[in-house]
């Protein structure tokens, strides 16, 4: 009913977010180019400002990508975060995003990890409103280290939101990490 009025009082340039009871057109949704979606217990009332009876449902996807290079944590001696890469269709390979969220001993711990890797080649990664300068200076790495990680959604060719790690794939080749994970 409050749906109703609302699409009444609706005129453009505005629009309403689209609303559905049907599980297949939500399904469509969620593995379409949406980030998620937000399930509402048809039973809950409306209260202003509240997100009662209301669910977000993201859509998780994996991908192994090459870890290219990465970036040292605040604390010295620590990683901060894995600059991700994945192969293109020319065979070059493309940074698609990053991977955090480690816990203060894996940060300590994948210094070491990374160490036969470095190659000591440093760059720095393009200005951010949400980054300090120094927090986007990057270390190089021989591309031979694969991770798996899960990420939410991809915005040309970029994963947009930053990827989780979870865990090292040594039993794949890099050259088998493709752009077209990010397809599917």
């Amino acid at each position: 009913e409050r749906r109703a009025r609302l699409e009444g009082l609706i005129v453009a340039p505005v629009e309403l977010t689209p609303c559905t009871r049907d599980r297949e057109a939500a399904g469509a949704w969620l593995t379409g180019s949406s980030e998620g979606v937000i399930a509402k217990d048809g039973t809950a009332p409306y209260r202003p400002g509240e997100r009662t009876g209301m669910t977000k449902i993201k859509r998780l996807r994996t991908a192994e990508a090459v870890v290219k290079a990465f970036r040292f944590g605040k604390l010295e001696g620590t990683v901060g975060s894995l600059i991700l890469g994945l192969y293109d269709d020319e065979g070059e390979l493309r940074e698609v995003g990053h991977t955090s969220g480690f816990t203060a001993k894996q940060k300590r711990e994948l210094l070491d990890v990374l160490e036969p890797y470095r190659t000591h080649e440093s760059g720095a990664g393009e200005p951010s409103r949400w980054k300090s300068e120094e927090e986007l200076v990057w270390e190089g790495l021989r591309p031979e280290l694969v991770a798996e990680v899960t990420f939410d959604h991809v915005s040309g060719h970029r994963i947009r939101h930053g990827a989780r790690f979870k865990r090292w794939r040594p039993d794949k080749a890099p050259q088998e990490c493709g752009i077209e994970q990010l397809r599917s």
